[in-house]
């Protein structure tokens, strides 16, 4: 399909050192970034990755969450890091 296109300078300016870079034609390059981005746009718009929260259950006595570098250390030594 033939059409006009008006580019922004910095647009067709990335265009053209992709171009020269990678010695391909100017059409080859505006289409390959085109289908890159509608593919990344279809991607991006996926559901968020969601962290779900877990209960650890009881810890043994005389462990706690409030100071993770101590609990490394009583679990794993002075080697932990």
């Amino acid at each position: 399909m033939r059409t006009t296109l008006t580019l922004d300078e910095d647009v067709a300016a990335k265009l053209k050192a992709e171009m020269r870079r990678s010695g391909k034609s100017f059409r080859d390059v505006v289409n390959d970034t085109l289908r890159y981005g509608l593919i990344e746009k279809r991607v991006a718009t996926r559901r968020p990755f969601k962290v779900e929260a877990r209960d650890l259950g009881n810890l043994r006595p005389g462990l706690s969450l409030d100071n993770v570098g101590e609990l490394l250390e009583q679990n794993e030594g002075s080697l932990h890091r």
